[in-house]
């Protein structure tokens, strides 16, 4: 293993550790020898890695939205692949996040609860990655309305973030409250809000 790939296998153990321990206790509350126990390293590496707690924060947040980021685009091009629509390409984006947040839940945990803080002093990160994420759907949805699939009236930056609001919400709720349920469960809960609110398709009338 070369010095970079080791550098960035450590950099993995530092996130994973403050991630759960911020999860768990807050920010403030959490120690950078608290981190390097977890993440099962010397204190100077920490430091090595981050200038300060603070930066390792900020980048952990890159870290952690770039990664959804990715999903979110690799089910958009799976489904461009196979032929799909650019519904269904949301629709795959849906479940691409849920997979996310079920391999992830203290991450998602902590991007939530931070969206709602304007005080932090990594909000400017926060509100770049946020932006990231956001754009890779608003770019579907854009497509979605040139191509005729949905109405002209779709308000596109606004249904954006609302579509990535309603899985994040949703999904944590089923990581906290409804554990018994699957994730098709949830998928095809949230498929048929999809299909039936933003496509404009509706119940059959009598």
């Amino acid at each position: 293993m070369d010095s970079s790939t080791r550098r960035q296998a450590t950099r993995q153990k530092l996130y994973e550790a403050a991630v759960t321990l911020i999860a768990e206790q807050g920010f403030s509350a959490t120690t950078v020898d608290e981190i390097a126990e977890r993440a099962g390293v010397a204190k100077g590496t920490v430091y090595y890695n981050f200038a300060s707690k603070t930066v390792l924060f900020e980048e952990l947040l890159r870290h952690g939205v770039g990664l959804l980021t990715a999903s979110l685009r690799t089910a958009e091009q799976e489904t461009a692949a196979r032929g799909g629509s650019r519904v269904d390409a949301l629709d795959a984006m849906i479940r691409a996040g849920l997979v996310f947040i079920d391999r992830y839940p203290a991450f998602t945990q902590l991007y939530v609860a931070e969206l709602w803080r304007t005080n932090r002093a990594w909000q400017d990160t926060l509100l770049v990655v946020r932006r990231e994420a956001v754009a890779v759907v608003e770019e579907v949805l854009r497509e979605a309305v040139e191509t005729g699939e949905l109405s002209p009236e779709v308000d596109i930056p606004l249904t954006a973030p609302a579509l990535v609001g309603m899985v994040l919400v949703a999904a944590l709720d089923w990581q906290s409250f409804q554990r018994g349920r699957s994730i098709d469960d949830v998928h095809a809960a949230l498929s048929l809000l999809l299909q039936g609110r933003v496509s404009g398709v509706g119940p059959a009338r009598p």
